[in-house]
């Protein structure tokens, strides 16, 4: 049997500042739905009355749950498969399955990034043409249609979209290789006052196009009758959950680099709200453009409001094709969801790889290679080929609505009910929080959450079991849907049984101000 050492005798990566963490923790949150979805689910589910709910979402979801997952990485210092090891012997499964879903998203996160870097460059001649719908899906993707109708999948090789996404790896390898200070943080620094700087630039410029406010009267005209439907209360939980990047270990991970003494509970605020505030200003920004397009087609702007791809890829563009100093509209629009998708997608990776170096003792350029390496390969395969649009749609479809949406239920049921350590994880932020956490924060995170979720959940999995997903074929889905999940699983569990390694961060790892070695194996964690 293998002995461990006596003394710890590695000191765990940070962050130079509590600053820079929260630019970091801003960078992941701020990602390419606050620029592309929100806009039009506040559109389509009450306008301006819609912020209502969604402001109570806000501060009854999203930020309790923000501040659940800083609790779980500052408290345990660790990646989620270790925070969670830490907390109970028992819990480290859950951290694993949020590592699984981060490797999922991570794949084709970064083909969406090289999209909009190439759609930066075809900004400056207009590349797509008179029809940017036909342009995206038949030209530039080549998209065969994969799995539907019997098509088969292909891997055909897409010149303009796998070279860019293999750009796009190197860019992103580099930054994480580099580390938490000289990587992660130096793009955050940088990254994040260049991004809030083009997206203010765009929507000023948004602001003075004809019919900007034909197309802000269409967004936020209340309509109050809204107040009185469950599904927009539904879909305002939903925007919250999603776009605050929480659930999923991302917000665990950023926190276990934070110094223990560090205001976590007003850094999560900071960013909660200034995640919020650009959402409303993409929105701004979005919806005064479609309404210049909407009045230049002499049409209604439920005829031109989308979101998704459809938005980025064939509304943007047609709307840069008629706007004055198109090439500027489209270089700050594609420049900035590049940009957002960038930040995003490190945080995204960082997940899986700080969880494998701390299960492993591994050296962080030889992770990085291993794990990035290895989600680089399966995303220039899948998604640099004809039929990308289908694989990047099922497993979108089912890590988001599905994996993410499941692994928080649990986590907050686990901790909360199971394992009873909400008490733990309350005292710890509230050691140096300028905002204590106390008993509505466990009524919340307890109760008012695990019914969001709950509810979020039971919709999407029946919507899916009954009526398939976007008409794809039967052996689509349960390849890149319900078969992704299931691999999610299974791997938690191979992950959890391989042994903790006398080099790993649970043995090898100091803990700061630790004057005794922690009693994890019981669930107890060192004191403050």
């Amino acid at each position: 049997m293998t002995s461990r050492p006596p003394v710890r005798t590695r000191v765990r990566e940070s962050f130079n500042s509590r600053t820079v963490f929260i630019l970091a923790a801003v960078g992941s949150a701020v990602g390419l739905g606050n620029i592309w979805r929100f806009p039009y689910v506040t559109y389509e589910n009450g306008g301006g009355a819609f912020l209502i709910p969604y402001l109570i979402a806000l501060l009854t979801a999203g930020l309790p749950i923000l501040l659940f997952d800083y609790a779980l990485g500052h408290r345990f210092r660790g990646s989620p498969p270790l925070a969670f090891r830490r907390l109970h012997r028992h819990a480290e499964p859950i951290g694993w399955i949020q590592v699984g879903i981060c490797f999922l998203i991570s794949i084709y996160y970064a083909a969406i990034i090289a999209w909009a870097a190439m759609y930066t460059w075809y900004s400056f001649t207009q590349a797509w043409g008179e029809d940017a719908e036909s342009f995206f899906f038949t030209e530039y993707l080549q998209y065969d249609g994969a799995g539907t109708e019997g098509a088969g999948l292909s891997m055909d090789f897409v010149a303009q979209v796998g070279w860019p996404l293999i750009a796009v790896w190197v860019v992103l390898l580099l930054a994480l290789g580099l580390g938490v200070r000289r990587g992660i943080a130096r793009v955050s620094i940088y990254g994040i006052p260049v991004l809030f700087v083009m997206f203010l630039i765009l929507v000023g410029y948004s602001l003075s196009l004809d019919g900007a406010l034909t197309g802000l009267n269409a967004l936020f005209t209340p309509d109050w009758n809204a107040l009185t439907d469950a599904g927009v209360w539904i879909q305002a939980y939903g925007q919250i959950f999603f776009s605050l990047s929480v659930g999923f270990g991302i917000m665990v991970t950023y926190a276990s680099y934070l110094k223990r003494r560090s205001n976590a509970t007003g850094s999560g605020l900071v960013v909660g709200f200034a995640n919020s505030s650009f959402e409303l200003l993409a929105a701004i920004g979005v919806f005064s453009a479609l309404g210049f397009i909407a009045v230049a087609a002499n049409t209604a702007v439920d005829e031109v409001a989308s979101s998704g791809l459809g938005l980025a890829f064939v509304a943007f563009p047609t709307i840069i094709s008629e706007a004055p100093a198109s090439a500027l509209l489209g270089v700050l629009f594609f420049g900035s969801l590049t940009l957002a998708g960038i930040t995003s997608q490190i945080s995204v990776l960082e997940v899986a790889i700080s969880s494998v170096k701390d299960k492993t003792g591994w050296s962080r350029p030889v992770t990085v290679g291993v794990v990035g390496g290895s989600s680089a390969l399966i995303s220039v395969v899948l998604l640099g080929g004809v039929s990308g649009l289908t694989v990047l749609d099922v497993i979108d479809a089912f890590s988001n609505n599905v994996g993410i949406v499941a692994a928080a239920f649990i986590a907050v049921l686990s901790v909360t009910w199971g394992f009873r350590r909400l008490d733990v994880l309350a005292a710890g932020m509230n050691a140096y929080g300028s905002i204590q956490l106390g008993r509505i924060w466990k009524s919340l995170i307890g109760v008012v959450i695990p019914v969001v979720l709950g509810v979020l959940l039971v919709i999407d999995i029946r919507a899916k079991v009954t009526d398939g997903y976007g008409g794809f074929d039967t052996w689509v889905v349960m390849t890149f849907g319900w078969g992704a999940l299931a691999f999610v699983a299974v791997a938690a569990v191979v992950m959890t049984a391989l042994p903790w390694r006398d080099a790993s961060a649970l043995h090898a790892e100091a803990l700061e101000e630790e004057t005794e070695p922690e009693k994890s194996e019981h669930g107890t964690g060192a004191r403050d």
